[in-house]
């Protein structure tokens, strides 16, 4: 068998892909040894020449990410959201397979994988041809996986019918492989892209709602109703206490600027609240190394609920605008009330005098603040029935006007 160069006019490959014949492919990441993803002989084939063994899987290049639903079924609307940020591009995606894709391409299993090359070349053969293809990488098993032509015609020269010559492959890593057939989403190999990189753009695609307001507006109602809805909440504050006890990265970056607030080593949070609160410059010094780590680990927590199929969050934060916090979310919603209603609340809820709780509320921001600031307002000075119906409203509204992000 001779084994034909092409580097121009793919028609000729094509057809032989077409009639079942094997043509190594050139991608972004490494050369795949493709045949007809449909054609069980050449299936077949791949299996023989590579040396693989039966039982492990193959996955299917595709043209484009509206061909997905051609092979898989259902397509979730995350793994269109990945296929859509990293298409072309070095991720192949796991989902269930229609009954289309040949048992032999799923090695007896439910699930296929799918994946777009970044190549032009291959993009354009996988159009000229009509057809998936089933390409693994174009080595025999257990050999380096190759990155230039004429690493695979050292490998399969008189084995396979063609090689497209397509220089050599820039990133020289294989794809990352995710499967997304069930959650929580599970990284199957890491490869060129990484698994933050995926958890952070799911993240992109997750309606994340920034709730803030002063003591008392009624903030937590907003939050139950989300949560109710399936959201992950995440309290900032609770986030904050959760680092002072486990984060020996922040301890030590206050230490290093507070070490009067530590006793043999040990944080004395009573001691770096009388710093703070007596020192406007202390306290924002304090808030520039916390907002920090909040918001890192903010992050961290918004990943692993996109990774696990999560759609939706909610983040609050009093100092949600002032920490940065508020660049990940969607929209912001300030929960505002008057000072009476708040006053009120706060005694009922903490038991404490009127005199005291006065104090609280004029101690932090003005509800002018939250106006000014947040994407939405929502005052908060009726009943709790009509508070939820007009902010079940108010999320709806702001989230068909489009997200910020």
């Amino acid at each position: 068998m001779k084994t034909e160069i092409f580097k121009d006019d793919l028609s000729a490959a094509a057809e032989l892909i077409k009639k079942g014949a094997l043509v190594a492919v050139p991608t972004e990441t490494v050369y795949g040894l493709a045949g007809n993803g449909l054609d069980e002989q050449a299936v077949k084939d791949i299996y023989e020449v590579k040396g693989r063994p039966p039982v492990k899987p193959l996955s299917l290049m595709i043209p484009s990410p509206e061909e997905m639903e051609k092979y898989c079924r259902p397509v979730p609307s995350a793994a269109k959201a990945l296929a859509k940020r990293f298409w072309p591009g070095p991720l192949t995606i796991v989902l269930n397979s229609k009954d289309i894709v040949p048992e032999i391409v799923r090695a007896g299993g439910e699930t296929v994988g799918l994946r777009c090359p970044d190549h032009e070349k291959t993009l354009e053969l996988l159009k000229l041809s009509g057809l998936p293809f089933a390409a693994p990488s174009a080595n025999p098993s257990g050999e380096e996986s190759p990155k230039t032509a004429d690493k695979v015609k050292e490998y399969f020269s008189g084995k396979i019918d063609g090689i497209v010559d397509g220089g050599s492959c820039s990133i020289g890593k294989e794809s990352t492989l995710i499967d997304m057939s069930r959650t929580p989403y599970k990284i199957l190999r890491q490869g060129a892209l990484s698994e933050e990189e995926i958890a952070d753009a799911l993240c992109e695609e997750m309606l994340i709602v920034g709730i803030t307001g002063g003591t008392g507006c009624g903030k937590t109602t907003g939050l139950d109703v989300l949560k109710e809805q399936g959201a992950l909440v995440i309290d900032c504050d609770a986030v904050y206490h959760r680092l002072l006890l486990n984060s020996r990265e922040m301890l030590n970056e206050i230490e290093s600027r507070f070490p009067e607030a530590f006793k043999d080593g040990v944080f004395d949070r009573k001691a770096l609240g009388a710093i703070v609160f007596s020192d406007e410059e202390a306290l924002r010094e304090l808030n520039v190394i916390t907002h920090r780590y909040v918001t890192l680990e903010v992050k961290k927590l918004l990943r692993a609920h996109a990774m696990s199929g999560g759609s939706t969050a909610v983040i609050d934060a009093i100092e949600l605008i002032s920490s940065g916090i508020s660049e990940v979310c969607s929209f912001t919603v300030g929960v505002t009330a008057s000072e009476e209603t708040r006053v009120s609340r706060i005694m009922a809820r903490d038991n404490i005098s009127r005199e005291y709780a006065q104090m609280r509320v004029k101690a932090q921001k003005p509800m002018s603040y939250f106006e000014e600031n947040c994407d939405y307002t929502i005052q908060n000075d009726s009943s709790k029935e009509d508070f939820i119906y007009n902010f079940k409203k108010l999320i709806e509204e702001a989230n068909n006007n489009g997200r910020k992000k």
